[in-house]
């Protein structure tokens, strides 16, 4: 789908809903938040709604809304930072009349009927929405560029991430332009209460290295035991990166048993190599550097630890 169609299609619609993937990191949250105060901006007569299950990490960047059945049904739907139909957080996108899915990861697109445009070279499903607004000559009031600008610097690990391109930061000029609010996402992200970070410092000295390039947690429920007011999502993707920027370390895992599954969630992390290929393995997807997949048991979560070490056997 072209850029110019996908704004006449907002165009044809008076009422839009935006969806995307469920346990929301801040780029799938400032996605869609940041689309829908961009079309209300630029369309205030247009009715545009955001649903999905909630985020108690990221919720400093918006609210969901309480949306009818009735109303989908009568709407454009758009599905933001997710290809993958499982994945979606509140199906009933398939009620809509049509479906548009913005994404940017390395995931063919199985949800039936829907256009897609879909740009594997962006750091972040946020730094393509901007993108597309940027190109089609859209302005964007400051709301809107704090919620693109957040996901952008969360997906791009402050601009770190080899992903990270001179267009990301072109994108992020643009948004800083429009008035997002930089002071307001860093000291949301990267302030923290002294609970967490004695959380931090706990799973910062009880996960496994090796010597052969890999590292890994299994947090089972006596782990989750110990964390009972914190979030399953602020253990699994929280707690992966506390075995990042260690020069031994080339590939990072964090297996996570989610208590309302029986399943075990994995965030694969590397430096250096792309791992995707081995999370697609197990049915799951992502980027080149950072994905996951959900897995049956901790047995599983086994095999892929030394698909990860047959990796780095092979780049030697």
């Amino acid at each position: 789908m072209e850029y110019k169609d996908f704004i006449t299609k907002i165009e044809e619609y008076s009422s839009i809903v935006i969806f995307r993937h469920t346990r929301p990191d801040l780029d799938a949250l400032g996605s869609q938040i940041g689309l829908a105060e961009a079309i209300r901006f630029n369309y205030p007569e247009k009715n545009v709604y955001v649903v999905g299950d909630s985020s108690r990490r990221y919720g400093f960047i918006g609210s969901m809304d309480e949306v009818s059945d009735e109303v989908i049904s009568n709407s454009l739907a758009i599905i933001c930072d997710v290809a993958v139909k499982a994945l979606v957080s509140d199906d009933r996108y398939i009620l809509a009349r049509e479906v548009i899915v913005l994404d940017h990861h390395r995931n063919d697109c199985d949800i039936s009927g829907a256009k897609t445009i879909v740009d594997v070279t962006r750091v972040a499903c946020a730094e393509l929405i901007a993108h597309i607004l940027y190109e089609q000559g859209k302005r964007i009031n400051p709301y809107a560029a704090t919620a693109l600008y957040g996901g952008i610097v969360t997906d791009s690990g402050r601009f770190q991430y080899g992903n990270t391109t001179p267009s990301t930061f072109r994108v992020a000029a643009w948004l800083v332009d429009c008035g997002a609010d930089m002071d307001y996402i860093y000291s949301n992200l990267y302030v923290e209460t002294l609970k967490e970070r004695q959380m931090k410092n706990f799973f910062g000295t009880h996960f496994i290295a090796g010597d052969d390039g890999v590292a890994y947690m299994k947090n089972d429920q006596d782990i989750l035991d110990k964390f009972p007011n914190v979030s399953f999502f602020d253990i699994s993707r929280g707690m992966v990166n506390v075995m990042a920027g260690i020069e031994e370390i080339k590939i990072w895992a964090n297996f996570t048993l989610d208590p309302e599954s029986g399943k075990v969630v994995g965030e694969f992390r590397s430096r250096g190599l792309s791992i995707v290929e081995i999370a697609k393995k197990y049915g799951g997807g992502g980027h080149a550097n950072a994905c996951g997949a959900t897995l049956d048991n901790f047995a599983v979560a086994d095999l892929v630890l030394n698909d990860f070490r047959e990796l780095l056997k092979e780049g030697e």
